[in-house]
């Protein structure tokens, strides 16, 4: 099997059983849904993408017989706050647990992609009861309460990277080569997942380091090799600090692991949570 996937293979997914809304408190938050009896998978998006980054990791997952859901967080795809039902901005993980309480998932495995990690990381401090795994990728965490990290970071970054057009920031120079549609694709899709005025959503819990010393879920840390925002370096320090994490680097994929290398990371994912005992 290659270890990517073309845009014209990514077009072919399926539309998923369930696309619509759940009306929360706070939110009338849009989520997709493959449907079906398999053990739940819950998909957070990055800040550059929406629902739409993940349908063909979903398409595979469940394949595979699990149930795949994704949603749109507050800010962002079609997800739209709602004052008169509930407070504002509400935070991400909440978002997250009412919807697996409508959804009656019961306990699910959850993966977060870059700042949808840092959301994972905060839902498994809150709630770890009610995970049977954790799939961190490509997740900065804001620096983690660690001030030697913001340090490091800071005199080691690329000079002015915050203002690359997105698609240098985040994919790899190697996809952007092989796959121009792909490409084109991933940008047209994150040029239309920000919304414009929706105030960020703080965490729950407190994302330090020592915070993840305490994580008592089974954890994947998974990186590209060409990442320049959270380069392998910096998930290498999370690794260290959250007990028994499996750090996996993927080579020629940079900060959109998911996207750029969906057949590899399906697969390395799928081995992870369908291990005996998650």
């Amino acid at each position: 099997m290659s270890g990517w996937t073309s845009a014209a293979a990514l077009a072919q997914g399926s539309a998923p059983a369930f696309q619509g809304y759940a009306h929360l408190p706070g939110v009338d938050l849009y989520y997709t849904d493959t449907g079906g009896s398999g053990v739940p998978i819950i998909l957070l998006h990055a800040n550059s993408g929406s629902t739409d980054m993940w349908q063909h990791n979903a398409d595979a997952f469940a394949a595979a017989g699990y149930r795949a859901i994704a949603f749109d967080r507050r800010g962002w795809g079609r997800t739209h706050p709602n004052a008169e039902t509930g407070p504002q901005p509400g935070t991400a993980a909440g978002d997250l647990d009412a919807l697996a309480d409508h959804l009656g998932t019961g306990r699910f495995h959850l993966i977060g992609e870059a700042a949808g990690g840092s959301v994972a990381y905060d839902y498994a401090l809150w709630r770890p009861e009610r995970l049977l795994s954790l799939t961190v990728i490509a997740t900065g965490g804001g620096g983690l309460g660690d001030a030697e990290l913001a340090e490091i970071r800071a005199r080691v970054s690329y000079p002015g990277i915050a203002e690359w057009p997105v698609q240098f920031r985040e994919l790899s120079q190697g996809y952007m080569a092989r796959d121009p549609e792909g490409t084109e694709r991933w940008v047209e899709i994150s040029s239309r997942s920000r919304q414009e005025g929706v105030p960020s959503q703080p965490t729950r819990m407190p994302l330090t380091v020592a915070a993840l010393r305490t994580l008592a879920v089974p954890t994947l840390l998974l990186v590209g090799e060409a990442d320049v925002l959270n380069p392998p370096w910096v998930i290498r320090r999370q690794a260290e600090a959250v007990p028994r994490a499996e750090f996996r680097l993927i080579s020629e994929a940079g900060h959109a692991i998911s996207w750029e290398q969906p057949d590899l990371f399906n697969s390395v994912v799928l081995e992870f949570i369908g291990r005996d005992g998650l």
